[in-house]
Formats: structure tokens, C-alpha cells, sequence
């Protein structure tokens, strides 16, 4: 049987990339779920995966202006 995968090879993402975007979502959900106490930990996890400091405060700052917090559910991360 053949793996047939429907993935531009061009935009794939590599096991890093993945790490630090999969962190980073982590890391918003819990603000949206207001799990406040577990982003600290989520925020060392992130650095740790590579994530940059500036990639971490646009998560938290896209959260902190969203018109309802804990209810508006948006996709601004940033995939380089």
C-alpha cells in the first residue's frame, strides 16, 4: 500500500518548525481557556523548542487585544 500525502513539499514544515509552532499554539489555547498557571510553564516549554521571545509576547499581546479574551479565537501566529 502507497502513503499517499497531500503536503506541498515546498511549504512542509520541519520537526523544529512544527515543535515551536505546536508550543506557541499550546501556549494560546491555555490563554483563551484562561489557564492562567500553566503558561509559565508552557512559556519555558516554547523556549526550550526554540521559540523565539518576540514570537511568545505576540501570542500574549494578540490575546491581551482581543476584544473578548477567552472567547475570540483568531490565527495570527507567525510561521517563518
Amino acid at each position: 500500500m502507497e502513503n499517499n500525502v497531500l503536503v506541498n513539499e515546498d511549504q512542509a514544515l520541519g520537526t523544529g518548525q512544527l515543535l515551536k509552532v505546536t508550543a506557541l499554539v499550546y501556549l494560546k489555547e491555555a490563554l483563551v481557556a484562561q489557564k492562567y498557571e500553566t503558561c509559565r510553564e508552557l512559556i519555558d516549554t516554547a523556549k526550550k523548542a526554540g521559540v523565539d521571545q518576540g514570537d511568545i509576547d505576540a501570542v500574549i499581546t494578540d490575546y491581551l487585544n482581543a476584544d473578548s479574551p477567552g472567547r475570540k479565537k483568531t490565527n495570527r501566529l507567525r510561521i517563518y
